[in-house]
């Protein structure tokens, strides 16, 4: 479903494709089940594999719980179509957040820099201006406030937890005394229905998140820019030495990570039809979790776009059961903690057994 992306630095100009099976001979013995369950390049197709066996034992949770909707296919793909848009903007911050993560760095301040751009876009002054430039707004100030990060981390030598720790409580500091901790409603037609139109059948904001999720794809798998990112995160200083530069590409990082919180603002804000510094609240927690249950290591240097995208739809389901089923947000909360503490179980165990296996 995606590909690897393997921590190593492009290859010469004229040199061999290392994904070929140039100058190497074809694997003997044909096809192996146990040989595919070994192989450290199925690892992503297993684990997103998983993942969808997840989504569907808890589709058939559903069945079982609420038949009337998991079983009924009119209600069923109204109840989706729901899930999917509450799950839009949290995805496309997850989706920043596993570029953050891939770079071996973290990102506290993504709920606090949405909450920012919610409300500097939705101020008198910029409505004033027409939706233009509350787009032009939400998405240059998450990208400042992305690259302050950046810089901050690059430049400035402070860890990332400490950094963006900072910026998250500056961030929504500021988002308070700019809205005066008041809700700013929008009035701009054009944003609000951002929320309310369909394309093909899909909400905008689903078609919104599916295309930032295929552009981040090929970003990661397929350009310089992607290996890099995860060079840096599995060895920074061989990265280094092998001529990439690090400080620059950690400052794009958190740059592209800003971006996608000032998208994800615009996502918000045409729900709520309001622009709030409540806005955002816990989402550092759910894009980190969504992004590790996805399988993306904590440690940088491995993790996919797709398995992110299906870790946001695997919580996004919980939640949605939990809501059916009339159940209290506590053991909501309670659950995905407990998945969370799983998922990084699971990544310490295959970490390892890579270092136990024999050359």
């Amino acid at each position: 479903m995606t590909e690897r992306v393997d921590v190593v630095t492009p290859p010469a100009e004229g040199a061999p494709d290392p994904g070929s099976h140039a100058g190497s001979p074809p694997p003997s013995g044909g096809f192996s089940v146990r040989r595919w369950f070994r192989d450290d390049a199925s690892e992503p197709v297993r684990r997103n594999l998983g993942l969808i066996a997840v989504l569907i034992a808890l589709y058939g949770i559903g069945a079982w719980s609420r038949p009337d909707i998991f079983l009924d296919l009119n209600r069923l793909w109204s109840n989706e179509l729901t899930v999917l848009t509450l799950a839009s903007s949290i995805g496309v911050v997850a989706i920043g957040m596993t570029f953050v993560i891939i770079s071996g760095g973290i990102d506290l301040s993504v709920g606090a820099l949405l909450a920012l751009a919610s409300v500097w876009a939705t101020t008198l002054s910029t409505q004033s201006y027409g939706a233009v430039m509350m787009v032009f707004v939400a998405l240059v100030v998450g990208t400042v406030a992305g690259l302050t990060n950046g810089f901050l981390i690059a430049y400035g030598r402070m860890a990332p937890f400490i950094a963006t720790l900072a910026t998250m409580v500056a961030a929504r500091g500021l988002a308070q005394k700019i809205s005066g901790k008041t809700t700013q409603v929008v009035d701009v037609k054009a944003i609000t229905d951002i929320a309310q139109r369909k394309f093909l059948g899909l909400p905008w904001l689903v078609v919104m998140f599916l295309v930032v999720a295929a552009l981040a794809w090929v970003l990661l798998n397929r350009t310089t820019f992607g290996r890099r990112s995860a060079a840096i995160g599995g060895n920074g200083e061989a990265a280094r030495l092998a001529g990439i530069s690090v400080r620059r590409t950690q400052v794009i990082i958190y740059g592209l990570s800003g971006l996608c919180c000032g998208l994800a603002a615009l996502m918000v804000t045409a729900q709520a039809n309001s622009g709030s510094s409540d806005h955002g609240n816990l989402y550092e927690l759910q894009a980190i979790a969504a992004v590790i249950i996805g399988g993306t290591a904590l440690a940088g240097g491995r993790g996919t776009i797709v398995g992110s995208v299906l870790g946001v739809l695997v919580f996004s389901q919980i939640t949605n059961l939990f809501i059916v089923n009339n159940l209290s947000i506590e053991y909501q909360l309670i659950a995905q903690g407990a998945i969370i503490i799983a998922a990084v179980l699971i990544q310490q165990f295959r970490v390892g057994s890579l270092r136990r296996r024999p050359a």
